[in-house]
This record gives structure tokens, C-alpha cells and sequence, in this order.
């Protein structure tokens, strides 16, 4: 039996659920199996830097952080939920990959 991994990752994590909404509603519309969002561990990017950049002055420094939110949904095979999963509006900061598996 094969199913189709979809693996998300973004910034934003409210067009992250959003777009998981999209895919659980094909999914729930179609009647295929599905399972997830299973939500994976939250990647932090972390970026210290002097405040200034000449170095004199007080050592105060600023701290910059990016969260990058991963999702992973497990999908039945069925060539009607795949091709409407393809048309999903997929917004601007978010990556997708859709892989098939043999389970």
C-alpha cells in the first residue's frame, strides 16, 4: 500500500494551518485516510549582534530569532484527493513537499 507524506515548513505558522485546514478538508471531502498535521519540533534560528558597530560604547547587544513551525500529513493514494491537494493555495514563506511512500 502506498500513501503520499506531505511535509510543510513555514515562518507563519497561521498560513501553516491554514493550509493544513485546506488539505484536511480535501481529505475529509474525498473520504481518503489521512493522518496529522503531526506538528514536528519548531526549528530556532538564533542571530546575536553588537548593537554598535564601531565597538565603543557599553557591550549591548541585540538578539534576532526565526521560528520555522513544521507539519507532516499522511495521505491515502487516491488521484482525485492528490490533484485537488495540488491546487491548494500555498502562500508565500511556506514550503512543501509532497513524497510518495510504500507502507
Amino acid at each position: 500500500m502506498q500513501k503520499a507524506r506531505i511535509k510543510l515548513a513555514s515562518t507563519d505558522i497561521t498560513k501553516l494551518n491554514q493550509t493544513c485546514s485546506f488539505i484536511k478538508d480535501i481529505a475529509e471531502k474525498t473520504g481518503v485516510d489521512i493522518r496529522g498535521p503531526i506538528p514536528l519540533p519548531t526549528k530556532k534560528l538564533k542571530l546575536t549582534t553588537r548593537r554598535t558597530p564601531c565597538g565603543s560604547g557599553s557591550a549591548t547587544w541585540e538578539r534576532y530569532e526565526m521560528r520555522v513551525h513544521k507539519r507532516l500529513i499522511d495521505l491515502g493514494l487516491d488521484e482525485r484527493a492528490l490533484r485537488l491537494v495540488m491546487r491548494v493555495p500555498i502562500p508565500e514563506n511556506l514550503n512543501i513537499e509532497i513524497e510518495i511512500i510504500d507502507v
